[in-house]
């Protein structure tokens, strides 16, 4: 069978792996054919809805998308999960756009309790990009469902883009697709306006969002972060963390030497300290269960894929083990699991709490917590 190329983006149409550059149904390659205009879904999407989804792209192929980012004088938006800060990180992002002007954008803000302040929350991603080695000339917080949201970001990235294009990049989950298909809203209401092009040395194409000024707003692929939670599970447990809704904390009243599993993801030991109450704040249907630390290991082992799910039964052979990190606390905190919420915890210098949080191998545990209420 002769090679066949989207008309749109010039990938090689592929009907196997809807996860990858160049997919399109069969029914819609057969319908192609006959008409002459062969797109890949994701361009078909966009030319006829104006929506940009996700595509799945090589290590080596965003190597060479963010050597471009790098080289061109633009103001780089990179968007994380507010959810998965760890899971949202680009490797090597800081090392190629050291000469670029970076802004920060904390997706989803809207599944946070309304008792959480934003301030605390950009004062936490801020520490957490400074550790990764990203010095963002600013942080922000917004949400692709809340219109007042998107229209600060805009005004924001005009304000800091002095002119220049903006490259938006993200792993893939974050959320990137959505705020891109609603800034596209806010700006144009029209369709048809939006364009692609070729990356260099590459076959990707980047989304070009025109503005006044003869600049553009590029989108481009999302890279697959293998360290995130999403990759271990299937698509009906994906809910459990990617909340839609407003979480509700819930607290849980412990004594030294009770653990409190999140479902079978993560895992909270209260290992001293005086009794207190912990605010868990995870997604509204994630069940957690307390039972007591002495056997616990066994009780996960017995439990996990039945009574503690997710993961489910056939999700089990690909879940990495949970790693177990100890931490001697000395403040009021929280200790953020990521990809999944946190646990808030009270302490002080004359009243320390010691626990452990266990964690998916891979994933990570920060507790250099801020406590991001108050």
């Amino acid at each position: 069978m002769e090679e066949l190329l989207c008309i749109g983006c010039g990938a090689k149409i592929q009907i196997e792996d809807k996860e990858k550059v160049g997919y399109t149904p069969k029914a819609a390659l057969e319908k192609g054919l006959e008409s002459g205009e062969l797109y890949c879904q994701r361009c078909f999407r966009l030319r006829h809805y104006n929506e940009i989804t996700d595509v799945h792209i090589t290590d080596d192929e965003f190597l060479k998308l963010l050597h471009e980012v790098g080289d061109s004088d633009a103001l780089v938006v990179n968007v994380v999960d507010i959810f998965d800060f760890n899971g949202s990180v680009i490797p090597g992002l800081p090392r190629f756009v050291s000469g670029n002007d970076v802004l920060l954008v904390g997706n989803k803000k809207d599944i946070l309790p309304k008792s959480v302040k934003d301030s605390k929350v950009t004062q936490w991603l801020t520490e957490r990009a400074h550790e990764e080695g990203l010095r963002p000339v600013d942080v922000i917080l917004t949400s692709a469902q809340n219109h007042q949201a998107i229209k600060d970001l805009i005004e924001k990235i005009e304000k800091l883009r002095r002119g220049r294009d903006v490259y938006v990049v993200g792993v893939t989950n974050v959320g990137k697709s959505t705020l891109i298909n609603a800034i596209i809203k806010e700006i144009t209401g029209e369709k048809d306006i939006i364009t692609t092009s070729r990356f260099p040395g590459t076959t990707l194409d980047k989304i070009e969002i025109p503005l006044d000024d003869g600049s553009y707003i590029f989108d481009t692929p999302g890279i697959i972060h293998r360290h995130q939670m999403a990759h271990y599970l299937g698509d009906k447990n994906l809910k459990y963390i990617s909340p839609k809704k407003e979480i509700k904390p819930k607290t849980y009243q412990l004594n030294p030497e009770q653990t409190l599993f999140l479902a079978g993801l993560g895992r909270f030991d209260f290992i001293s300290g005086d009794k207190q109450g912990f605010t868990a704040y995870f997604d509204n249907n994630l069940k957690l269960h307390r039972t007591k630390l002495a056997g616990a290991d066994a009780f996960y082992d017995k439990h996990v894929g039945s009574l503690l799910t997710p993961p489910i039964d056939k999700e089990l052979a690909d879940f990495p083990k949970l790693v177990r990190h100890e931490f001697t606390i000395k403040a009021k905190m929280d200790v953020v699991y990521s990809g999944l919420g946190w646990i808030r915890i009270k302490a002080s210098q004359d009243s320390s709490v010691k626990i452990a949080a266990w964690a998916p191998e891979g994933g990570s545990i920060a507790s250099q917590g801020i406590d991001l209420k108050e």
